[in-house]
């Protein structure tokens, strides 16, 4: 029997899924958020299939292990790019040493995130999940976009979730200061203002040689949720953590996005790993789009003709 739409997710999860022995040979891609879980087994991935990496982390001596690890074990270029994307000003300095030191970019891996169980805000005054996961890729990208087309074909992979499905956008509190804060429903706003966004710029990229989709990396182990209370550590590490699977599927996907041939041209997709989904329908909303869309330039300080 098949699942309703809206459930239609869970069934594809079970499905095979696609891979590739494409090499990257020579190719640069960037990953976001690389020092554990999908993006360091995503970097391992690249790297195994011959791309140069610029890692773009927060925590140096993490980063700087995982740089030389890879470059001890495949032999391919990488670099390290730090900051703290809870601060936009952060995100301004690493596209500039990016843009400096990298000649061309074929892959953006939007990996970055976290979850957080209480509210906070972030040096800039924005919700911090919904200013990491969001707005800090979202200004990335933009600044990175030019590099990008002059690199093209190129593929910007946003690493989502099917948490989208669970939190829509209030935009008249993006900043949860009237509502009681409830995890999922941040992380799912976050996520969605994601999607949402990067709609409008596949619609922008058309024909640019330039691609953008999203993809849900599956149910796999990471570290995502470590920075909250004792309790919810304990949870996950006990409880959730053992009844996930291990990442490397999520890179595997990645790889797949990013390498596969039959991939070029695709445009505007949301992936459950490979396989092709239909998002939520607040993620799909046409007028939300463009209100979170102005929103965000707004908030990364970025104007529609510097895009």
């Amino acid at each position: 029997m098949k699942l309703p739409e809206e459930l239609q997710f869970m069934a594809n999860a079970r499905k095979p899924q696609k891979s590739t022995r494409v090499r990257m040979d020579g190719q640069w891609c960037i990953i976001t958020g690389a020092t554990s879980g999908v993006g360091y087994q995503a970097a391992r991935r690249f790297a195994e299939g011959g791309a140069n990496l610029v890692l773009v982390c927060r925590n140096p001596a993490k980063a700087e292990k995982v740089r030389e690890e890879l470059v001890s074990e495949y032999s391919v270029g990488a670099s390290v790019v730090l900051a703290d994307f809870t601060r936009l000003e952060d995100v301004r300095s690493a596209a500039a040493q990016i843009l400096d030191t990298v000649p061309r970019i074929h892959v953006l891996i939007n990996n970055a995130g976290l979850h957080n169980t209480t509210r906070s805000l972030t040096p800039d005054g924005h919700e911090t999940v919904y200013g990491v996961i969001h707005l800090a890729s979202f200004l990335l990208t933009c600044l990175l976009l030019d590099r990008l087309r002059t690199s093209q074909p190129s593929r910007i992979i946003q690493v989502n979730s099917e948490g989208h499905r669970f939190g829509s956008l209030d935009l008249d509190d993006i900043t949860w200061e009237k509502r009681r804060y409830r995890g999922i429903k941040g992380y799912g706003a976050a996520k969605t203002a994601q999607l949402l966004t990067g709609w409008e710029l596949a619609e922008k990229l058309k024909d640019s040689g330039v691609t953008i989709n999203a993809m849900h990396p599956g149910a796999v182990r990471s570290a995502i949720g470590s920075n909250n209370g004792l309790i919810y550590r304990l949870y996950s590490k006990l409880i959730v953590q053992p009844l996930l699977k291990d990442p490397a599927i999520a890179a595997e996907a990645l790889y797949y996005l990013a390498a596969a041939p039959e991939m070029a041209g695709i445009n505007g997709r949301f992936f459950n790993l490979t396989i092709d989904e239909k998002p939520a329908a607040h993620a799909l909303d046409p007028e939300l789009r463009r209100k979170v869309w102005d929103l965000s330039l707004r908030q990364a300080g970025i104007t529609e003709s510097e895009l």
